[in-house]
């Protein structure tokens, strides 16, 4: 099989896709977009201007959930899918939860610029680190813009967020997600919460508690670091 992954460096959706694509043993060339720019090429190659997108044999595929998918019907062990239940978290995770930590992050590195390099880790492109710092403050109004990222919507997403992580918490409890195998709402899910275990400000809220070992025990090894005291204590 000749598949190719088409990423933003750091994207959750990016890594929780990849994560599938390792557990089903499916080896893939990873092609890279710039951010800020990653729209339009992605909206040329798949019709849809998010990431990720990828191609099997020829065929495209755009989004983290349709892509599971496919690979669910190319490998079918382990199951990323193993009933109805894993699918409506999975869904809950792209559509409810994922949009969440990507503003919070694009507002934070618009006031934290420098941070950007250590998102940056996970980038394969052949730029300098001086060109990605000095880039960061042409591409997050872009990447604002993209996601309707605000200071209210900050504000809103940081006072909703407890609730998600208790929603996250009782499914663990119930064995829904942080087995011993992972399914697609653990990936899902878990890069959400690897993605905002990156906000200095936001981590404390994550230690300790079982949604915080579920990201920790599927994406260890996320990149990225705003330090605390980036978003201001009354939104806390």
């Amino acid at each position: 099989m000749r598949a190719q992954l088409y990423v933003v460096a750091a994207s959750h959706p990016c890594w929780a896709v990849a994560r599938a694509f390792e557990l089903k043993g499916v080896g893939y060339r990873r092609i890279e977009w710039p951010p800020g720019m990653h729209a339009a090429m992605q909206q040329l190659r798949f019709g849809s201007r998010t990431v990720p997108g990828a191609v099997f044999d020829g065929h495209r595929v755009s989004g983290s959930r349709a892509i599971m998918r496919r690979l669910d019907e190319l490998v079918p062990e382990p199951r990323l899918y193993p009933d109805e239940r894993v699918a409506e978290l999975d869904r809950w995770g792209d559509e409810a939860l994922q949009s969440l930590p990507r503003r919070l992050t694009w507002w934070a590195l618009r006031r934290r610029p420098a941070a950007i390099l250590s998102y940056a880790q996970d980038s394969r492109l052949p730029f300098p680190a001086f060109v990605t710092r000095a880039l960061t403050p042409l591409i997050a109004p872009v990447e604002w813009r993209l996601n309707s990222v605000s200071d209210e919507s900050a504000r809103r997403d940081l006072r909703e967020l407890p609730g998600l992580l208790d929603q996250v918490d009782g499914w663990v409890d119930e064995g829904l997600v942080g087995g011993e195998q992972p399914n697609a709402a653990d990936l899902q899910i878990g890069s959400s919460l690897a993605l905002l275990r990156t906000l200095g400000d936001v981590r404390p809220v994550l230690e300790g508690r079982p949604c915080g070992r579920l990201a920790s025990r599927w994406f260890p090894s996320f990149p990225g670091d705003v330090p605390a005291g980036t978003f201001p204590r009354d939104w806390l």
